[in-house]
């Protein structure tokens, strides 16, 4: 369980920690005091593990824990100016992981800053909102090429550096009326980064550089408004944007002649999108509703995706500097309602994602890529792509009852039947489901206070059956998991909880490779834990 920060209130605070198996420690705080007219909230957290070994079966000498240390603070400072309300946000993380084999692992560091003030819209005035922000990020990753028989492993790529930075700008105005809404804005967010790394293992010498990076630009302007018409809710806002990447580069020298190599530049691309969404809802009888909307939109390719190529296990990805926008079209229909301790939603949908960055299969190792270098046996060799499209349908749902004052039931469901049609970039993909796309995920959570002290929480999720690759060569199985927490209120300030993830050990597969050794989630983790909190 998260640790919630609460509503800006002077004095407030709460801590929690927790420890359990894995050699998992973790502790959490949060609080907020008044300096003057400004309230400044502070919180932190902390986590550690051991971690586990992902591969069960087949286990040998290369395989390592996921082992896991982060921590991330901020601070958050909110001031009235009469109409109006300022806020400052500061936040800075790190976060360093083994990856599951020896010679493999990452260390994540960045931090944000925000400014935002905004005074909401009053009879006869305008609101408004401005903001702006700025992030810095860098990822220090090394992969490894592990033998089929997983005895032994070598250093296969150090991505020593990969330093990033965004910056962005919001502004917007809004008008309400009695039964209309309007509001008018534009946003803007530019990015840049590069990755600086050393591949091609030679004889235990990585014997080759390379800095690969650019730029990216997306900004755009929108009006969106809302009408009421009794029973009826009438909502549409529109869009247009326009994005670019520019000043890419690739950048490869031996590493014994760095004064020697090949720079590759990529011309600057971009374009103007258009989007929106229309919508309404309808109150039947003050008890249940409908609703129904249409929709495009569109996402420009990341940094990652256009200049960072990467390698998970024996699996190289390449990155790829001419994709495009995905554009999404839709539309969707619902029905839902309350009706005394029962409530229900669900929804029915439509969807075709044109353009998808997808990791395509190029071919199986052992092979030699000019670009990323040695893919091993066992491994695949895969570049991000824009396949022609993926059509979505399916149904989603919700229902929550309160059976009785102490015991609660809540419930969700997702099903979609997806398809790819690979188009001229990728026509073997044709009627395939898309990688990572189980066709039914369900969840379930019920809460019990059997004693005015005491409440015991149950979690159920349920995946089905997915594949890990775009091929549908590589199958995971279904996969069940079962959580359980149970807290006691020592008084309103202390609570004692204990929990179970995974309570009955299930093996939740997450990643297979071409030699058919699999790699699985958490085990079952029991910890237990202490919350303190104050002010209120």
């Amino acid at each position: 369980m998260s640790l919630e920060t609460p509503a800006p209130k002077a004095g407030d605070w709460l801590v929690d920690g927790q420890v359990g198996a894995l050699n998992w420690e973790r502790g959490a705080g949060v609080g907020t005091v008044a300096v003057g007219d400004t309230l400044a909230t502070f919180s932190a957290a902390g986590e550690s593990s051991n971690g586990w070994i992902p591969v069960r079966e087949g286990r040998g000498p290369a395989d390592t824990s996921l082992s896991l240390y982060d921590w991330t603070a901020s601070g958050r400072f909110l001031r009235d100016f009469g109409r109006a309300v300022g806020a400052l946000r500061i936040s800075a993380y790190q976060e360093n992981r083994g990856a599951g084999t020896i010679y493999a692992g990452s260390r994540a560091r960045g931090g944000q800053v925000s400014l935002t003030a905004e005074a909401d819209p009053s009879p006869g005035l305008w609101g408004w909102r401005g903001q702006l922000w700025a992030l810095a990020s860098d990822l220090a990753n090394t992969s490894a090429s592990v033998s089929t028989n997983q005895k032994t492993a070598s250093l296969s790529d150090n991505q020593f550096a990969t330093p990033a930075l965004g910056l962005g700008a919001n502004a917007a105005a809004r008008r309400v009326w009695t039964h209309t809404t309007f509001e008018i804005g534009a946003d803007a967010r530019a990015d840049g980064g590069e990755d600086r790394e050393n591949f091609n293992n030679v004889r235990g010498v990585l014997t080759k550089q390379r800095r690969a990076g650019g730029e990216t630009f997306d900004g755009g302007v929108y009006a969106e408004g809302t009408e009421s018409l009794g029973r009826l809710l009438l909502t549409a806002d529109g869009r247009l944007d326009d994005w670019q990447t520019f000043d890419g580069h690739d950048i490869e020298r031996p590493s014994t002649s760095p004064s020697k190599g090949v720079e590759t530049n990529y011309g600057s691309r971009g374009g103007v999108i258009p989007s929106g969404r229309a919508g309404a809802r309808y109150d039947l009888d003050g008890f249940e509703w409908l609703r129904t909307a249409i929709y495009a939109g569109f996402r420009p390719p990341t940094l990652n995706e256009l200049f960072r190529s990467f390698r998970v296990g024996n699996n190289v990805t390449k990155a790829n500097p001419y994709l495009v926008p995905e554009r999404l079209y839709g539309g969707e229909g619902g029905a839902g309602g309350t009706r005394g301790a029962f409530t229900w939603t669900l929804t029915v949908f439509y969807n075709r994602l044109n353009n998808p960055v997808t990791n395509v299969t190029l071919r199986d190792g052992p092979y030699t890529d000019p670009v990323v270098g040695f893919v091993p046996a066992g491994g695949a060799l895969l570049q991000r792509e824009n396949v022609g499209a993926v059509n979505a349908y399916g149904a989603e749902g919700t229902a929550d009852l309160k059976i009785t004052s102490s015991l609660s039931l809540q419930t969700a469901f997702d099903w979609t039947h997806a398809r790819v049609d690979g188009g001229k970039a990728a026509a073997d993909l044709d009627g395939l489901r898309p990688a990572e796309t189980p066709a039914v995920v369900m969840t379930a959570f019920a809460t019990w206070a059997p004693l005015q002290r005491v409440k015991i929480i149950g979690g159920l999720r349920h995946e089905g059956e997915r594949f890990v690759d775009d091929q549908n060569r590589l199958p995971l199985a279904a996969a069940t998991v079962v959580d359980v927490r149970a807290e006691y209120s020592v008084s309103s300030r202390v609570t004692l909880f204990i929990a179970a993830d995974n309570l009955f050990d299930a093996a939740v597969q997450q990643n297979e490779s071409v030699a058919g050794l699999y790699s699985y989630g958490p085990p079952r983790v029991v910890s237990a834990g202490v919350r303190l909190a104050g002010g209120r």
